[in-house]
C-alpha cells in the first residue's frame, strides 16, 4: 500500500459553513428548537451532536442528529466550496505518487457527497471520527502526515505517532495548533503544496 496525506474535511478540504447553515436553519424549521446557526458555524470540528447538545434536551439530542443527516444532502451540499488550496493540495499528493485519505467527524456518506460534488478524488474516506478516534484509521490506511484545521486533529496525529500539519482556516490559530502538538502549522493550505514536497522528498517517500 502506498502511503497517504490525510486530510480533515471540514474548514480544511471544504468550506461547509453556508451548507451548515442551511441545514442549521432547516432543522430549527422542522423541530421547532431554535439553533443560532450562525454561531454554530463559528465552531465546526467535534462532531455533530456536540453542538446539538447546546440547543436540544439530552433526550431529544440523538432524534435531532437523525433530522439534521436526513436534511443534510438537499441543503448542505450545493453551497459548499473549496478552501482556498484544496484542488492544488490534493494535486501535490498525486503528483508525488502517494494517496489521499479523508478522516472527518462528519458521517462518510455525508463527506462522500460533498468530495462528489466538488470533483476532489480521495482514495479512502473515514467518518465519524474526532481527536484521538482518528488516529486508528490513520494508522490503518497508513498517512504518514495528517493535515486539519483544529487542535483535535493534531490530537490525532499526535496518538498515530505521525506529524500534523495546521490550518488556520477553522476556529484554531496557528498558535493553538503548534501548541497541541503541529509540527507544522500554515495560514491555509496554499501553501502546503511546496511543504508536502519538500517533506515527501526528504523522508524517501515521494515517487519521484
Amino acid at each position: 500500500m502506498r502511503v497517504a496525506v490525510g486530510f480533515d474535511l471540514d474548514m480544511t478540504l471544504i468550506d461547509s459553513r453556508p451548507g451548515i447553515r442551511a441545514t442549521y436553519r432547516a432543522l430549527t424549521a422542522a423541530t421547532g428548537v431554535f439553533v443560532d446557526a450562525d454561531l454554530a458555524v463559528t465552531r465546526l470540528g467535534p462532531p455533530l451532536r456536540h453542538e446539538l447538545r447546546e440547543w436540544f434536551p439530552a433526550d431529544e439530542v440523538e432524534g435531532a442528529v437523525a433530522t439534521f443527516r436526513e436534511l443534510y444532502p438537499d441543503h448542505a451540499v450545493a453551497p459548499t466550496v473549496p478552501m482556498p488550496g484544496a484542488v492544488e493540495a490534493l494535486a501535490a499528493v498525486r503528483e508525488l505518487g502517494l494517496r489521499v485519505v479523508v478522516v472527518t467527524s462528519k458521517l462518510g456518506r455525508l463527506a462522500e457527497l460533498h468530495l462528489a460534488h466538488l470533483g476532489l478524488r480521495a482514495d479512502v474516506v473515514a467518518g465519524d471520527l474526532f481527536a484521538e478516534g482518528k488516529a486508528a484509521a490513520l494508522v490503518e490506511h497508513q498517512v504518514h502526515w495528517y493535515v486539519g484545521d483544529h487542535v483535535a486533529d493534531m490530537v490525532a496525529a499526535t496518538t498515530a505517532g505521525i506529524p500534523g500539519v495546521g490550518v488556520a482556516t477553522g476556529p484554531c490559530s496557528v498558535d493553538e495548533l503548534r501548541a497541541a502538538g503541529a509540527g507544522y502549522a500554515l495560514p491555509d493550505l496554499t501553501e502546503f503544496p511546496p511543504l508536502l514536497r519538500e517533506i515527501a522528498v526528504g523522508s524517501g517517500h515521494a515517487a519521484g
